[in-house]
């Protein structure tokens, strides 16, 4: 039997994601078409885009529907850097953010964008101080609502806050936390006729149960973007190509789905959340969490075990079936310290010795009650296989 832990790197696909994509697949033609089988396709992507765009809390011709995260941070932050004003080279990078942004900010420094660094605290969270001091003359700032590894919440409406007073826009990564938090894009932005301030948010479907490959870019109709792909006029010209109807569909379903539960399965993922992380404590009394243990994902549980190698941590987890991960699953594969744990102030040891056990949905006490009868010995074993590494 396999226990999933794992619901931040994806989450499984929701019934009603599930027929929608299949409904939404039997409509017969190419949205952009103008005969009757085109206009049929329209019709449901369109309908798709207003249902998004009611949740996300934005109008309808702000939603540029992507293939997930990664394409969103990158089309806002390649676009942003590209329709910058003149003389306005720097980029404000908090030290946490997510391997998407992280690459695509280095992308953009071999075209000549001078990386402005802005350091977390020892839970994960920006420093607002620094960030707001960073701003001064920007190109773009970018910044994540809640860190994908560690949980911790930022304050992003602080962070659009200051952004719009610098006259920088900002790009926000909620690919972590849509779904879990209360989120309205319109809500945060405040004034919708700026191009400044936060004028573009990522979200992925794949982290909310639509199939993997779906998501949105949100872009303020006022903002100024340089489109990444080129080809075609759909999506206000920023996104070209023939669009994914049944993708479209099965991302506003699961949308509003997340956005129905949020309140009641945030209670419910706290308190399984926190049974696990006290009985990890419990059964290893080395172990420490990280993050805020108050002001985080409700799913989240990132814990340091001193001692033992993450990587023989996890194989022994799931030899035990039970499936978690040490960081961002888009590094899985990739034996490296984790770089949020390092930004915590930690050394590269513990960056290596950290898990990150993630709850969703489907989560039950089964799964918990699985880690906390094996995670003593699992500790103990690994921290063995470390000490005979190094003999």
């Amino acid at each position: 039997m396999r226990f999933y832990l794992d619901h931040a790197a994806t989450s499984p696909l929701r019934p009603e994601a599930r027929e929608a994509w299949l409904a939404a697949g039997d409509v017969l033609g190419n949205a952009s078409s103008t005969h009757g089988a085109g206009q049929d396709a329209r019709r449901v992507l369109e309908e798709s885009r207003e249902r998004a765009a009611a949740v996300l809390g934005c109008d309808p011709i702000e939603v540029v529907f992507t293939s997930g995260g990664t394409e969103s941070i990158n089309t806002a932050l390649h676009g942003l850097w590209r329709s910058r004003r003149e003389g306005s080279d720097a980029v404000v990078l908090p030290d946490a953010e997510h391997h998407a942004t992280m690459d695509t900010v280095t992308a953009l420094a071999q075209e000549g964008a001078v990386v402005r660094d802005v350091p977390v605290d020892a839970v994960a969270r920006i420093d607002e101080a620094a960030f707001r001091e960073a701003l001064d003359g920007a190109a773009l700032a970018t910044a994540l609502v809640a860190n994908n590894e560690a949980g911790t919440l930022n304050d992003a409406a602080a962070l659009a806050h200051d952004a719009a007073d610098a006259g920088v826009p900002l790009h926000l990564d909620a690919v972590a936390a849509w779904g879990h938090l209360p989120l309205s894009f319109r809500s945060l932005r405040g004034d919708a006729a700026a191009a400044v301030g936060l004028v573009a948010m990522s979200v992925a479907g794949h982290k909310l149960g639509a199939p993997v490959g779906t998501g949105a870019l949100v872009v303020a109709r006022s903002a100024r973007l340089t489109a990444l792909l080129h080809g075609g006029a759909q999506q206000r010209g920023l996104r070209a190509g023939t669009q994914d109807v049944a993708g479209a569909a099965a991302f506003a379903a699961a949308l509003e789905a997340a956005s129905g539960e949020m309140e009641s399965e945030g209670v419910r993922l706290r308190m399984l959340r926190d049974r696990l992380l006290d009985g990890i404590l419990r059964a290893v009394p080395q172990a420490e969490v990280l993050g805020d243990r108050i002001g985080r994902l409700p799913g989240n549980a990132h814990v340091l075990f001193p001692g033992a190698v993450g990587e023989s941590l996890l194989f022994l987890l799931d030899m035990a079936g039970i499936a978690a991960s040490t960081g961002s699953a888009c590094q899985a594969g990739v034996a490296e310290p984790s770089h949020v744990v390092m930004a915590m102030g930690r050394s590269e040891r513990d960056a290596r010795s950290a898990l990150r056990f993630t709850l969703g949905r489907t989560s039950t006490d089964a799964d918990v009650d699985a880690v906390l009868a094996v995670i003593a010995d699992v500790y103990e074993r690994a921290s063995g296989a470390r000490s005979a590494t190094r003999s």
